[in-house]
């Protein structure tokens, strides 16, 4: 248990906020492994997220404590993508298999190539998080909602509505890092009160601290290194790495090497 937990901790800090969906690498990693989905595995997939949160506040602390605008914008954000998911989560239980992932992460790589396509060398109007407007940040928290369907990719979702709103690249991805904050908090938070009784689990503790641990190392370097990555380059790589891996996974399922509609 403990070695599953320090791989799928490594995974989550590689894939939280890279545009490559977190949650679709986490179940699509679970079934390689032959992890069976149970409520353990499914608490420890949403409590290692903290880890991932924690590193965004070490990268980030300078700006959060900057001033009330930036937390009201993140709020408008989440709260956008709050009322979204409160009414239409129960629907998109059903969505949970391997070829709906599969799938996403292909429709998402093609957007990210389109989008790209079409702003080249375009100037972007928004080149700070200061400049970001609370409409914008409403709107972004909107679009990220759709990420709600597996394989979507929550980072991914939030970032491409950035760039659709006039936002830089890395402004885009700042803002998406920071947004996840509150909105993996509160669903975190959500977690732990519906099943209290798993952090009391003796056999559950070194499991879930090797996946913090692991997932809030991970993170720190990737978001640096991210950031750097998208000074210089775009998304397209990103794109095309989609891509290839949602076809993978659709010649698995297709060929019965993998179950898509096991138990997530």
């Amino acid at each position: 248990m403990s070695f599953y937990a320090f791989i799928l901790g490594i995974i989550e800090g590689l894939t939280e906020f890279l545009p490559v969906s977190s949650t679709g690498h986490m179940i699509l990693s679970a079934q390689i492994l032959g992890i069976e989905r149970n409520d353990f595995w499914k608490y420890f997939l949403i409590i290692i997220q903290l880890g991932s949160i924690l590193a965004v506040i070490v990268v980030f602390w300078q700006k959060l404590i900057q001033g009330f605008l930036l937390w009201f914008k993140l709020g408008l954000g989440f709260f956008a993508t709050g009322c979204i998911g409160f009414f239409v989560s129960d629907y998109l239980n059903n969505l949970f298999n391997g070829y709906i992932v599969a799938i996403m992460l292909i429709l998402g790589g093609l957007i990210f190539i389109i989008i790209e396509y079409l702003h080249k060398n375009k100037s972007y109007q928004v080149n700070s998080l200061d400049e970001i407007s609370y409409k914008q940040a409403l709107l972004i928290g909107i679009i990220q909602s759709l990420a709600m369907i597996p394989g979507t990719s929550r980072s991914g979702a939030s970032i491409i509505g950035g760039l659709l709103l006039g936002l830089n690249r890395k402004v885009a991805a700042e803002f998406s890092f920071l947004l996840a904050i509150p909105t993996m908090i509160v669903a975190t938070a959500y977690s732990i009160y519906q099943e209290p009784s798993m952090l009391s689990n003796n056999n559950a503790f070194l499991p879930l601290l090797i996946g913090f641990v692991v997932s809030f190392f991970v993170a720190i370097f990737v978001i640096k290194f991210f950031l750097k990555f998208i000074s210089k380059f775009d998304f397209i790589p990103f794109g095309v790495y989609r891509i290839i891996l949602g076809g993978v996974f659709l010649v698995l399922y297709s060929k019965g090497v993998l179950n898509a509609w096991s138990e997530f």
